[in-house]
């Protein structure tokens, strides 16, 4: 049998499990991302925004020399890409600024409330149509999401993995919503344009608003660092795991769209259980299994309809 002729009999089955495949490496790096910033946490150190820093001047002098050697002029307006690299570096600062007050477990499973935010923001702006059981589907994931706040608000001896869970919560919910303004706008360019031009232009843009924004919120933790090899191999982790995602993403929300990717990310909780468990020697509350079961239902429920 001939190369093409096992492409044509293989080139469905390849269709549907490439994404699948994909969207698993990505949630493993996202994971990867989740323990580097929770390790930065961990010992004492609260620059969110200084860690994302790295990731944006990484992208923007890797992507965008490339589009420099291409002598490539924007396809897309730059003030397009300026608030999708606003409501990212927003994102990543709230989120990296959870991990201060919640456990790696609280913030990976809530981070999938940006699924809800992503139906709205593509129903609303890309015209997409979900059916009654995709909207049950979702429901039930949020049903989940709600148990982790509830195990939370519980857990006030400390146990939560936090000094203070609730806050952490919200601060990743917020974060949910501006993730999925960037997602939406995202998956909007790399559908239209070439996938270099929006990496380096959010590399561009999220390493201007870092610039513009660490002086203002971070001088004073900044210069409090003391900076350790363990310290640095974590920021050093955390842009090298970003640096892949953010390379990642593009293809990824190309063949399958931004509400499909994020449904891939729920196995992160996984590896995030994994991390608290053995990593943390932390007790992970059985609630958290209880939300991650209906998540896990919720995401079937709504695959199956797709």
């Amino acid at each position: 049998m001939s190369s093409s002729s096992w492409w044509r009999n293989h080139e469905g089955i390849l269709t549907t499990f490439y994404p699948l495949f994909l969207g698993q490496v990505v949630s493993f790096v996202r994971a990867l991302l989740s323990f580097a910033s929770s390790l930065v946490a961990n010992l004492g150190v609260n620059t969110p925004l200084s860690l994302s820093f790295f990731t944006y001047i990484a992208l923007a002098l890797v992507y965008g020399g490339i589009m420099i050697y291409r002598r490539q002029k924007l396809q897309i307006p730059w003030y397009w890409y300026a608030l999708i690299g606003f409501a990212d570096v927003q994102g990543s600062f709230l989120v990296n600024n959870a991990f201060q007050y919640s456990s790696i477990t609280s913030v990976t499973i809530l981070d999938c409330w940006t699924i809800a935010w992503l139906m709205i923001l593509t129903w609303l702006f890309l015209g997409t149509r979900y059916s009654p059981w995709q909207f049950f589907g979702t429901a039930v994931c949020l049903g989940g999401l709600g148990l982790v706040l509830v195990s939370d608000a519980k857990a006030s001896d400390g146990s939560a993995g936090g000094s203070k869970p609730i806050l952490g919560d919200i601060f990743v919910i917020i974060a949910t919503f501006f993730f999925s303004m960037s997602n939406v706008g995202e998956e909007f360019c790399v559908k239209k344009k070439d996938h270099v031009e929006v990496v380096s232009m959010i590399g561009l843009f999220g390493l201007l608003v870092t610039i513009i924004e660490i002086p203002i919120f971070e001088r004073k933790s900044v210069k409090s660092v003391k900076w350790s090899a363990e310290l640095i191999v974590a920021f050093c982790g955390y842009a090298a795991a970003s640096f892949i995602f953010y390379t990642l993403v593009p293809f990824l929300l190309k063949m399958s769209g931004s509400t499909l990717f994020n449904l891939s990310l729920l196995t992160s909780d996984v590896w995030a259980v994994v991390i608290r468990t053995f990593f943390y020697k932390q007790k992970v509350e059985w609630l958290f299994f209880v939300a991650f079961g209906l998540v896990v239902t919720g995401l079937l429920i709504y695959s199956k309809t797709c």
